[in-house]
């Protein structure tokens, strides 16, 4: 399968989502501007993902050094072993009883969901996806479904700015103010294996989504890390949950008044509010004109009158070029999203199949698949979420 080209005609969803249904096996190279990372792919799975310009902190031994799970002189130490030895850092540092097995594993899982989801962010660059051999080391990490990663990455993309609201800095530090009730349920025994199964844990997500208010074993996790001193950026660190949910759990504890942010002082604290205010105008201005595009659309497609368009097998592919199929399809899907929304609020949840809405009138067939011959792929993941995505082409 030869795929290659650039994240302007081809997003970094449709690509995962195409691996993973067809379960392909192979490399995906992906570069954006400074930035380079590989993806490997077993069956359709993701096995591993490794940044090559991974930055210096970002490096597992420096993360566990951040995280307090080995020292800086144990971490020296390993590596000394490792340029004799020429063995895998992890494996020397299990060696040496410096750290369990299991706690490396959650830490390069993390590494690796940090570099998946961070690809959410791209806004363009170029891929390129090689079949060739794979080996899963089942070891380091536990092989991570395309379409789990789709609905991560697209519950992230949707809730940082939520999240940015409430954590407008790096330096922002916490105090508590009430204790946490007590835990309906049986803690595990070690309360970072729990915040770290729950964080990544495909139910938990599924519950959890969208809802700023819940309690559970990642905020149980941050709050207890909370103390003088330490800000966002330690907090992340010693969690091992990862920026989004570290983050997420925050802004629940802030809700529900357990804990109180302190914001920073002096310069830093003005550099990072005047910071924070030039992201809010981009994302207001990006929210503007991306207004005035759909409602541009929206005429055009209401002069076209997708109705009358023949889509059979030619159609789609003579109609116009990628990049304008594309275009359409973004507003086609704001459109059916819309629809998806009010059928929910009329029936209760959200429909089974896409046809739903055209049996209740909201849309017509067509408009299941303009500007594309093949109907949207969509699933529902529970009463109120849903995936949404362009077919397979």
């Amino acid at each position: 399968m030869a795929l290659s080209g650039t994240l302007k005609d081809f997003g970094i969803a449709d690509i995962l989502q195409l691996i993973g249904q067809q379960q392909k096996t192979g490399v995906l190279y992906l570069k954006s501007k400074e930035q380079e990372v590989q993806v490997f792919f077993r069956d359709g799975n993701i096995v591993r993902a490794e940044s090559v310009t991974r930055k210096r902190k970002d490096l597992i031994g420096n993360m566990l050094v951040r995280a307090e799970l080995i020292s800086e002189q144990q971490l020296e130490s390993a590596l000394d072993v490792q340029k004799r030895t020429l063995k895998r850092l992890g494996d020397v540092l299990i060696a040496s009883g410096f750290i369990t097995a299991e706690k490396l594993k959650q830490m390069m899982q993390l590494q690796v969901t940090e570099t998946l989801y961070g690809l959410f962010s791209w806004k363009a660059g170029t891929y390129e996806f090689k079949q060739e051999d794979v080996q899963a080391d089942g070891d380091s990490i536990t092989p991570l479904r395309a379409e789990s990663v789709l609905m991560e990455g697209f519950r992230m993309v949707d809730e940082w700015p939520h999240v940015r609201k409430k954590i407008s800095h790096e330096a922002m530090t916490f105090e508590r103010v009430k204790e946490l009730p007590a835990s309906k349920a049986k803690e595990k025994e070690d309360d970072f294996d729990a915040a770290f199964d729950d964080a990544f844990s495909e139910e938990k997500k599924d519950e959890n989504k969208g809802e700023f208010k819940s309690i559970g074993s990642s905020e149980r996790r941050v709050y207890g890390l909370i103390g003088p001193g330490r800000d966002v950026r330690k907090l992340v660190d010693l969690s091992g949950l990862g920026e989004f949910e570290t983050c997420k759990a925050l802004v629940n504890l802030l809700n529900l008044e357990y804990v109180r942010a302190i914001q920073p002082t002096g310069r830093a604290a003005s550099a990072g509010g005047a910071g924070m205010l030039v992201r809010v105008g981009g994302m207001v201005a990006r929210g503007v004109v991306t207004m005035v595009v759909l409602v541009a659309l929206g005429f055009v497609g209401s002069r076209l009158k997708p109705d009358t368009w023949d889509l059979g097998d030619e159609s789609a592919s003579s109609y116009a070029d990628p990049a304008a199929q594309r275009l359409l399809a973004r507003a086609q899907q704001a459109r059916i999203e819309s629809a998806l929304e009010v059928f929910r609020l009329e029936k209760g949840n959200l429909p089974e199949r896409l046809d739903a809405l055209v049996e209740v009138g909201l849309l017509q067939r067509e408009d299941l698949r303009y500007p594309w011959r093949d109907d949207y792929y969509y699933r529902r993941t529970s009463d109120r979420q849903f995936i949404l995505l362009p077919p397979l082409r």
